[in-house]
């Protein structure tokens, strides 16, 4: 026995976990802080007044520099975070002591490795009072709505202007008293403006892949969508939204939830392919299937892209796991009919300028195409494990190609398919 303790070393007889890294994302939506660790970890939290602030106790850690690293990670701009305490409360205990922005209603909830990451320790601070992310949205409807009566209006003194000239048919006088109709196609400016909504993979805790110089899928979709985003805006009758407008993770079930609160029209999903060889290369564009994949490539890319949530890390209670298996098995002809029309468009006009993987629009089980109501597409932009493409993707200048037959795409789309006026449901 004396032999076996004197083998034994320092680090043998260390108690307590390592932690490997750290980690705060500020977002609108919600806060996150990680702590990663090679042993898993516990914790308590509660919430104190005057001021307001969340107290942690990480059990089973003893304070380290690693750990410290936290406070100098709080930004100013942080919605949710002012500040930020660490110390040794007791014995193999460490107190975070969070100063809060607002109330918060946190989760915290472990993640067991997976992918790159060890043991997860999540804290998420989402906002107390249910927040509205797509307010902004909203008023930029209104707003867009009020310009579009203008132009009705503008439109109709102009007509009746011209009637009431000489040498033109003038209106009889009962016709003159009669309240005037508004041609269907002006009302539907009024009535009527498209949405579509912008989803960029990954983020957060997610990186998606990552491309031979170091470029992460992430940040990639996420330049590319914010450009999608100004470019529909300027469209008379379309305004656009983002499923995130920032470096945070969102859940698969949440970007639909997100597309389908707005009543969007169209759903496209920004990503940007890794394969296990760095000859794979070409723009892909996929609809949902409900009757398997039409490629193990396709397969391959679901089963990807569907693993998102567990490294991005998701707090999964039984009431939201039933939520969200009822949400994602929700599926149509109708959407897949629609979504095929769409993605047939984009796709021409990607390939316009890049080289395309497939020729014709793919289907597999995306989760996140799975809004039962709402024509969906995932665009693949190109294959980021390329270097050639790698070097394409961080291009300005293809980006801006890109937006642009993005955008015709779209545009190709609604043309031939203009959505009904619906109830909405602010």
């Amino acid at each position: 026995m004396g032999s076996l303790v004197l083998t034994l070393t320092a680090a043998d007889i260390t108690f307590g976990a390592t932690i490997v890294a750290v980690r705060l994302w500020p977002a609108s939506d919600y806060t996150r802080i990680t702590i990663e660790s090679d042993v898993p970890l516990t914790a308590k939290h509660f919430l104190a007044d005057n001021p307001a602030r969340l107290v942690i106790d990480v059990e089973g850690l003893e304070l380290s520099p690693a750990l410290r690293e936290l406070v100098g990670k709080v930004r100013g701009d942080d919605p949710y975070i002012g500040g930020m305490r660490i110390g040794q409360n007791q014995p193999r205990v460490v107190r975070l002591v969070v100063d809060l922005k607002q109330t918060v209603d946190p989760e915290v909830f472990s993640l067991a490795p997976v992918a790159a990451y060890q043991h997860r320790l999540v804290f998420d601070l989402k906002p107390a009072q249910a927040r509205d992310p797509l307010l902004e949205l909203i008023r930029d409807k209104a707003k867009a709505e009020s310009s579009a009566s203008k132009e009705v209006q503008d439109a109709l003194g102009e007509f009746l202007a011209r009637m009431g000239k000489p040498g033109t048919d003038a209106p009889s006088s009962s016709t003159a008293s009669a309240p005037t109709k508004v041609p269907p196609a002006l009302q539907r400016k009024i009535d009527r403006l498209v949405v579509v909504a912008i989803d960029p993979g990954h983020g957060g805790e997610d990186p998606g892949a990552v491309g031979p110089t170091g470029l992460k899928e992430k940040d990639v979709v996420l330049s590319v969508a914010k450009q999608l985003q100004d470019r529909l805006n300027t469209l008379p009758g379309m305004r656009a939204m983002l499923t995130r407008d920032a470096d945070f993770f969102v859940p698969l079930h949440e970007r639909v939830k997100k597309a389908r609160r707005v009543q969007a029209d169209l759903f496209v999903s920004i990503h940007a392919d890794a394969f296990y060889t760095p000859q794979a290369r070409g723009a892909s564009v996929f609809a949902l299937s409900q009757s398997g994949a039409s490629s193990t490539t396709a397969r391959w890319m679901a089963n990807k892209e569907n693993a998102a949530d567990l490294v991005g890390g998701i707090n999964v209670k039984a009431q939201d796991a039933q939520v969200m298996r009822a949400l994602l098995d929700m599926s149509t002809t109708a959407q897949i009919k629609d979504s095929l029309h769409v993605g047939s468009e984009v796709l021409g006009q990607i390939g316009k300028v890049g080289r395309l993987h497939k020729p014709r629009v793919e289907q597999a089980g995306f989760a996140v195409l799975k809004a039962p109501d709402i024509p969906s597409i995932l665009v693949e932009t190109a294959f980021i494990s390329n270097p050639e493409e790698e070097a394409k993707l961080r291009d300005p200048d293809y980006q801006a190609e890109l937006v642009q037959a993005l955008t015709t795409g779209i545009q190709r789309y609604f043309a031939k398919n203009p959505p009904l006026a619906r109830v909405r449901q602010v």
